[in-house]
């Protein structure tokens, strides 16, 4: 695996949902679904593996933003209960998909950029 260049941020990366090395391949072939490899400069993408990282790191920003967002606007504007259930039935899913699409690609290019692989006991 070759060192990732200084000029690729891993926020900008994530934010773009590019390719660790170049910047300019997509990382995803659709919202979350990985592609094998980058289009532009021809990186392997199979030493990817966030595992649950994304998931668990979303649960508690999604939870805290939205109960957050609930309370504030329950307390605020004591809209009656439909509108709650309009407000986070709709956005809950929709602020979950996008925070786990980044949060999948920041964990992705931190693991290129510091070269993160599996732990062995051994030299192999």
């Amino acid at each position: 695996m070759d060192t990732a260049p200084k000029s690729v941020s891993p926020v900008y990366a994530a934010i773009t949902a590019r390719c660790p090395r170049c910047g300019k391949g997509p990382l995803f072939k659709n919202v979350l679904e990985l592609r094998d490899a980058c289009n532009h400069c021809g990186l392997n993408y199979r030493f990817i593996d966030t595992g649950d990282g994304p998931a668990v790191f979303g649960i508690f920003i999604l939870g805290f933003l939205v109960c957050g967002a609930a309370l504030y606007v329950e307390f605020t504007f004591e809209p009656p209960t439909w509108v709650h259930f309009l407000l986070w039935g709709i956005g809950t899913p929709l602020i979950a998909l996008a925070l786990l699409r980044f949060l999948k690609a920041l964990l992705i290019t931190l693991q290129y950029r510091n070269r993160a692989e599996e732990g062995r006991l051994a030299d192999e």
